[in-house]
């Protein structure tokens, strides 16, 4: 199946930048997919303003591929489904995560396009054993298949350091539209960023946050670099994030927030203030004190609490919320109640439940 490239509309709105979450995996008391509550889950992001959708990444949980489980197809399929039956009044972007060696990810980029995914969020998790001269040849022969959507995954949840080199040469990749920076590492994040300030193909690359701890930081700020007699700046002007897979509408407020202020020469100290507020916040859900062993439960917690979810059950039932997360969670939920969309998500439950 041929590379179909990006609409200019779908093109344009993923430059300007975009909210885009990190869809879970929603499953009954019998650790099997609750359809239902699926399609809940897309209808709200849609609803909150959403600028598109990731399944099948780490929050969808990767386990969805193993034989036996076989629920890529169907949670890509859903997914889909729900956004055109919804047919916004603006672009949705379809971003589709695809993992494993060469063959694996064209077979998943293949079923993505299948599906009328836009995007392929290509992950380099699990591929410690090839250089990165071997990445690369993976994603050229993927970006020939559907656009891509890189990803620089954190080690913590089994990502590998890339070099500046690689990144530079990934970004001249034709078919990349955009990468995702999340190594949790200030100095990764500037690495992926310089490299693509010197690719020919800068002013093509949309560059996102996947920072779930430092995401006002990411938006905010200027990055600028001397290049060839000149300063180049870049800026991160979206987020593909787990953190926004919750709270989604008032992420959609903040994200509109900072592309009001984001040229201005004085960032309002209550954003920066808000920016660690949301990192407290974010350690809770993602379960930074333990490597993030209960981000996924954490995500689920809250959803749960909303009524999205019906419990935080995940394929692995040893994926449990660590020791003292509970608290944390109820920690940040009483100290940042204006991070929280209750009131959006009870307004609308039922309906999203419908079937």
């Amino acid at each position: 199946m041929a590379n179909e490239p990006l609409s200019p509309r779908l093109r344009e709105a993923l430059r300007d930048g975009l909210v885009i979450p990190a869809h879970p995996l929603a499953l009954n008391a019998s650790r099997r997919l609750d359809e239902r509550r699926q399609r809940a889950l897309t209808r709200y992001y849609v609803e909150s303003g959403a600028g598109g959708v990731a399944v099948g990444v780490h929050t969808t949980q990767f386990a969805i591929r193993k034989p036996g489980i076989d629920l890529l197809e169907p949670v890509l399929r859903l997914a889909a489904e729900e956004v055109e039956r919804m047919n916004p009044d603006r672009p949705v972007l379809l971003v589709a995560g695809i993992c494993g060696e060469t063959e694996q990810a064209l077979r998943e980029a293949e079923l993505a396009r299948k599906l009328g995914y836009h995007l392929g969020l290509l992950s380099p998790g699990g591929l410690g054993h090839l250089s990165e001269e071997a990445l690369l040849e993976r994603a050229e022969r993927v970006a020939e298949v559907i656009p891509l959507f890189g990803f620089y995954l954190q080690p913590a949840v089994g990502g590998r350091e890339l070099s500046f080199d690689f990144w530079r040469a990934f970004a001249e990749i034709p078919g990349v539209e955009a990468i995702k920076i999340a190594p949790f590492d200030r100095y990764r994040t500037v690495d992926v960023v310089r490299a693509v300030c010197h690719s020919s193909r800068r002013d093509e690359v949309a560059l996102y946050t996947g920072n779930d701890d430092n995401i006002l930081a990411d938006l905010l700020t200027p990055f600028r670099f001397h290049i060839g007699g000149k300063i180049v700046e870049k800026r991160i002007v979206g987020g593909l994030l787990g953190q926004w897979a919750v709270w989604t509408r008032k992420a959609v407020e903040l994200l509109e927030q900072v592309k009001r202020v984001r040229n201005q020469n004085a960032i309002p100290p209550e954003l920066l203030a808000l920016g660690s507020r949301l990192t407290d916040a974010n350690a809770a859900l993602f379960d930074a004190a333990h490597r993030f062993r209960g981000c996924i439960p954490g995500i689920h917690e809250v959803l749960r609490r909303q009524g999205l979810l019906e419990g935080r059950w995940c394929l692995d039932p040893e994926e449990e919320l660590s020791p003292g997360q509970m608290e944390e969670i109820d920690r940040v939920c009483r100290a940042y109640p204006d991070l929280a969309d209750d009131a959006f998500v009870r307004q609308n439950l039922r309906r999203w439940l419908e079937v």
